[in-house]
This record gives structure tokens, C-alpha cells and sequence, in this order.
């Protein structure tokens, strides 16, 4: 009698068999494993204030030799795959007088939207830092010694996502609507940031945590990799148009000719701004982070999803800040590197595709087994598969 694979329940044999198709670059495969043999474990269960703050405190003294005190903790909104509280900090940098820091604490939860490393985007964060506005990065948990899940701390940085007068958008940054004024402020920010990331040095920087690929095909099958693994980990069934895909993106790699470290998620909804002044503070949310193409950067913040129609003119915004023909002239003005058509294309198919394996797949994974914090957001996420396999199907009818 054949037996019935229980995703829910996975066996060490069926990990075993992943992990050898889908060779995955180390640090994935560690947070893919990870979580997979804690997957029959308790569901999410709720976490207090004062357990965190205790956790907190915890890690702190590990880290400190001097005195310190937590005050405030509250809730942080925001954050579509981790839970988010923010305090304030009592503390003594090293050399320096007694400060008190506005901190944020960055936990996953049992599973996430995305399964990442702590490590990872502390690491990432810390190497540019000074690049581009970021938040100052303190300390991180990243096997879950204090913390229930692994976590790092970071700096809270002044600023909102969107803007406050509500000129539209949707959930986590979908076509956030800046109007003509912020716009004109924000979108050389934009352009000129993303530049800077894919042409910095990283060479000295600890990165210990990431696999430097060669040039060549390699950074591009680790990525088809990584997706495919959690498409078969995560998924209640076939999807006929993620397997076409999936079939045409190995078929079809692009050599990368430049290795790039990339945010993996840059669009609107993963910057700070003030608002007053139209000034970029903080770029957040590097958990997708990794070396590559600098095309799947450019490819993802042109995904249509995260932007807009101009009033009166009807045409596309990118971001919601400029039109796509324009951000990659600026891109190719401010970096000094070419925008190749052919490759960014490939990378719109590889992002949507990886967008509807993250909606289609892991949402309903972690809803099905209450596994996150986010039930409702979640949810929301599953609905929106629809959105991405539509855009896949176009972007795939362009090139097949």
C-alpha cells in the first residue's frame, strides 16, 4: 500500500529526499530544516509582555556588563511575518554615558510568511550600514537562547510607511499612493539607495551566515531551489501554472555577470520616511537578503502589485513613485551598471512566481496548522495568490 506523504507530520526520510533535489544554499537550508522538524510541534501560542521583556533581559545581561532597565514595552505595528515589540532602553554604551535608546525586538514566530535567519538579516544590516539609511542593529538571538524564537533587537528610527493623509494602498505597501509632492522627494531616494546596496563592497564584512555564489548560473538555480523546496514543503496540492513556471525558469537561467548583494524584498512598505521633509530614515525588513542578480532587485519593485495608476495619465508607477522606464534609467545612471531587458524579464516570471508560492503555499500551511500570530493577515495573503498567478500567467505568456 503507497503511503500518504503528511506534510503536517514530516518524516526524516521525506527531509532527507528535499534536501537532496533542492540543494539549497547552507543558510536556507538550516532555516528550511529547522523548520520542518518542528513543524508536529505546538502550534503558535500567544506570548506576553512581561515574558518577553524577561527574555529580553535575559539576552541583555548575557550581553552588558553594566546596568540596564526595559521600560515601556508595547506592541509594534507593521511587520507582515514577525511579531514586533517595542521599549525603551536604560543603558550604558560601551564608552559612553548613560543613554535611554528607543529599541524594537524582531521575533518570528513557530513558522512565518517567510522562513528566514535572525543571523542572516542582523548580519546583512550591519554590512551596510552607513551604505543606506538603516536601523542600528544591536543584538540578536539567533538559535533562541533567551528568546521563545529567534530574534534580534534593532533601533527605532522615526518615520512612517505610508502617508498619513490616507491617499490610498493597500496591505503591506500594496500600491501606497505618495501623491505628486512626496513623490518628486522620495523616488531619487529610492533609486539612488538600491544603486548603492548592489555596488558596495561587501569585501571584510562579516557574512558569515550567506554563501558567496560564483558568477554564472549558480546564485540563479539556488534560488529556484529555495522556492521549489518550499512549494513541495508547503503546498495542499498541484498548481499546474507553478509547475510551467518552474519548469521554463530552469530552462531559461541568465548567467549573473555581476554578484550583488540584494535586499530581496525592495519596494514601498519596506522604507521609513518623514513625512514633513520627504526623507528616506530607515530601510527595513532584510530577512530576504542574499547575494545574487542585480536584476531580481529591479525586478521585484516593478512588480505591478506594489504599484499604482497615475491619476489622469493611467500609466503604472513603480512603488507608486515613477514610471518603470525612468527608474531604470536613473538606476543605470546612478549605479553605473547596465539594466539588461531580457534578464529583468526573467526575474518579473522568477518574483511572481516565488510570490505565488509564498501566498499559495506557506499562508495556507501556517494558517492550516496555526502557526503564526497573523491569522487574519494571512489569510489575506492566500486570497492574494489569485492576484500573482494572474501576473504569473502574463508574464509567462510574454516569453512562451
Amino acid at each position: 500500500m503507497r503511503s500518504v506523504l503528511n506534510k503536517d507530520c514530516p518524516s526524516a526520510g521525506w527531509l532527507d529526499s528535499l534536501r537532496q533535489r533542492f540543494p539549497c544554499e547552507p543558510g536556507v537550508d538550516d532555516f528550511l530544516t529547522r523548520k520542518l522538524m518542528a513543524r508536529a510541534g505546538a502550534p503558535y501560542s500567544p506570548v506576553s509582555l512581561s515574558t518577553l521583556v524577561a527574555a529580553v533581559e535575559s539576552l541583555l545581561g548575557a550581553q552588558l556588563s553594566t546596568a540596564f532597565a526595559v521600560r515601556a514595552p508595547r506592541w509594534l505595528t507593521g511587520g507582515a511575518s514577525k511579531l514586533q515589540m517595542a521599549f525603551d532602553l536604560d543603558w550604558q554604551p560601551e564608552a559612553g554615558a548613560q543613554v535611554t535608546s528607543p529599541m524594537v525586538l524582531r521575533m518570528q514566530p513557530a513558522e512565518s510568511i517567510v522562513e528566514s535567519s535572525r543571523l542572516r538579516e542582523f548580519q546583512l544590516i550591519r554590512a551596510l550600514t552607513g551604505q543606506v539609511p538603516l536601523p542600528p542593529v544591536y543584538w540578536v538571538d539567533a538559535d533562541a537562547t533567551h528568546l521563545p524564537y529567534p530574534a534580534l533587537i534593532y533601533g527605532l528610527v522615526p518615520g512612517v510607511t505610508k502617508p498619513t493623509r490616507g491617499l490610498g494602498g493597500e496591505v503591506s505597501g500594496m500600491g501606497t499612493n505618495y501623491g505628486p509632492a512626496l513623490r518628486a522627494l522620495l523616488a531619487p531616494q529610492f533609486v539612488r539607495h538600491l544603486a548603492s546596496i548592489h555596488t558596495h563592497d561587501w569585501q571584510g564584512q562579516d557574512l558569515s551566515a550567506f554563501e558567496v555564489p560564483p558568477t554564472g548560473h549558480h546564485a540563479v538555480l539556488r534560488q529556484l531551489n529555495w522556492w521549489s523546496r518550499v512549494w513541495e514543503e508547503d503546498a495542499p496540492g498541484e498548481l499546474p501554472i507553478l509547475t510551467l513556471a518552474a519548469q521554463w525558469l530552469r530552462a531559461n537561467m541568465p548567467p549573473v555577470d555581476r554578484v550583488s548583494l540584494l535586499h530581496g524584498d525592495y519596494r514601498c512598505g519596506n522604507f521609513l520616511f518623514e513625512e514633513a521633509r520627504g526623507e528616506i530614515t530607515a530601510w527595513l525588513d532584510w530577512e530576504l537578503g542574499h547575494f545574487g542578480d542585480r536584476h531580481e532587485d529591479l525586478a521585484w519593485c516593478t512588480t505591478r502589485v506594489w504599484g499604482h495608476a497615475e491619476a489622469g495619465t493611467g500609466r503604472e508607477l513603480v512603488c507608486g513613485l515613477l514610471y518603470e522606464e525612468d527608474f531604470l534609467a536613473r538606476y543605470e545612471a546612478a549605479s553605473g551598471l547596465v539594466v539588461n531587458p531580457a534578464t529583468l524579464h526573467y526575474y518579473k516570471v522568477l518574483n511572481t512566481w516565488k510570490t505565488a508560492v509564498m501566498s499559495l503555499s506557506t499562508s495556507y500551511r501556517i494558517a492550516h496548522n496555526s502557526k503564526t500570530h497573523q491569522d487574519v493577515l494571512v489569510a489575506w495573503c492566500l486570497g492574494v495568490g489569485a492576484k500573482f498567478t494572474e501576473q504569473l500567467a502574463e508574464t509567462l505568456a510574454e516569453v512562451i
